[in-house]
């Protein structure tokens, strides 16, 4: 296998894997908190004494969009939407993760959880307790309150370190480096946050790295039949 071949392939690879994240954006448009991901492209250059130095594609890193989706009102008591930079807090088997679906309800036995049943934490860390009988109202700054007592303040953090933010699904993700509060975040309530998905940039998208693989692959075609001509010539002399 030649030079070429090895560059083509490469650049393929990476155009798959971008495909796949950006079919992942579109099919999560309509997810509450969902953030876009992207693929960032990186130029890897093989090089050794005597030899024509070969440069390679590498497609591996993902990155998430920050970008605040568009609020809804819906008006829900345990509906909670963050206005600026910011993840809401929750507990799950696996250890603290950051979320931007604020969608919560009261659990049976009183604690405020996600759909999936996690706990939502308080800037501590502890579980948010709300009783079922009280009118729950929520501050701007995350303080909880029943019937106009305080009950705790809803964790609204950001990773110390946001390079460490690791996607575990779409809507959950974690952090190696810590988290530290988002002091300039709002906590609405009787709001969700959208997907901040654009679906109509990400079907454009789609189109440009179908024809990118199109290309590459009439290339790798046409270089295989460029082998397979110079193996019958050298065959027949």
């Amino acid at each position: 296998m030649d030079n070429a071949t090895y560059v083509a392939l490469s650049r393929q690879s990476g155009l798959m894997n971008e495909m796949r994240i950006v079919a992942n954006n579109i099919a999560n448009a309509a997810t509450t908190g969902y953030r876009q991901e992207g693929l960032i492209f990186s130029e890897y250059i093989r090089s050794a004494p005597d030899q024509v130095s070969l440069s390679m594609t590498r497609g591996q890193v993902r990155n998430t969009s920050l970008e605040q989706g568009t609020l809804t009102q819906t008006r829900g008591a345990f509906d909670l939407a963050i206005e600026g930079d910011g993840f809401f807090l929750i507990q799950t088997p696996n250890g603290q993760r950051l979320t931007r679906n604020g969608s919560f309800s009261p659990s049976a036995n009183g604690d405020l959880v996600t759909q999936d049943g996690y706990q939502v934490l308080d800037a501590g860390g502890a579980p948010l307790f709300v009783p079922g009988d009280a009118q729950i109202a929520v501050a701007a700054d995350g303080t909880l309150s029943a019937d106009g007592q305080p009950l705790g303040q809803i964790g609204v953090v950001l990773p110390a370190d946001p390079l460490s933010l690791i996607r575990e699904d779409g809507v959950r993700f974690r952090t190696e480096g810590g988290t530290e509060p988002a002091d300039g975040a709002k906590v609405l309530q009787g709001f969700v946050e959208a997907s901040n998905v654009n679906p109509i940039l990400q079907i454009a998208r789609m189109v440009e790295v179908q024809r990118a693989y199109e290309a590459g692959q009439s290339l790798l075609d046409a270089e295989d039949q460029r082998i397979r001509n110079a193996v019958k010539t050298l065959i027949r002399t």
